[in-house]
């Protein structure tokens, strides 16, 4: 069990310290650049449960069949809507990497209302607030992403926005902090409470 020892105190649970969370990511075979994120240092108090998010996480970003613009979106969109400055802050820049534009991204925080998004982003989109809102997405809505994706793409979009909205979660109960010298909220520090802004979560 680790003890305040390994990291800061004043956390609901310590965040390790960066050497040790290496060590402990090694042996669940989670990768270094894993482990040096908030998220991992204070997941890898208990190695087991890290694994199982790093298996998930693994698989619906490196070998998921759902459009990797597409998730990227949802994903934004549940930081948004949950206002996770982690989860949009670190996704913010997977999707810029991934060539993602940045008016898109912005566009997330309207939502499917936003003139941005064609007939497949708004689908998608409501699905995801439908579930955030509802725990399930609607008839109507689920009609349309049917329109638009494959019997798989609809079960891995199912799962993406459980995952990630868990991933939103977990981070708020957990109280991860934000990497040492990372600016919340890119790319205007604007922020879902502010005026402005959705106002939920």
């Amino acid at each position: 069990m680790a003890s305040e020892a390994d990291g800061p105190a004043g956390r609901r649970v310590p965040l390790l310290d960066a050497a040790r969370a290496e060590e402990l990511a090694a042996d669940e075979g989670i990768p270094d650049y894993l482990a040096g994120l908030s998220i991992f240092r204070i997941l890898l108090n208990n190695p087991g449960a890290a694994a199982a998010v790093n298996g998930m996480l693994h698989r619906l970003l490196w070998k998921g069949s759902l459009d990797a613009r597409l998730r990227e979106l949802v994903i934004m969109r549940i930081a948004w809507t949950r206002a996770s400055v982690y989860e949009w802050t670190q996704h913010w820049s997977v999707a810029r990497g991934l060539g993602v534009e940045e008016a898109d991204l912005l566009a997330v925080r309207d939502g499917p209302s936003s003139e941005r998004f064609g007939p497949l982003e708004r689908a998608v989109l409501t699905a995801t607030d439908e579930t955030l809102a509802d725990g399930r997405i609607s008839e109507a809505t689920w009609t349309e992403c049917a329109g638009h994706l494959g019997p798989g793409e609809l079960v891995e979009l199912v799962v993406a926005i459980g995952n990630w909205n868990m991933v939103a979660q977990l981070l708020s109960s957990l109280d991860v902090p934000l990497e040492d010298g990372v600016e919340p909220w890119p790319p205007d520090s604007r922020t879902p409470t502010t005026e402005g802004g959705t106002g939920d979560g």
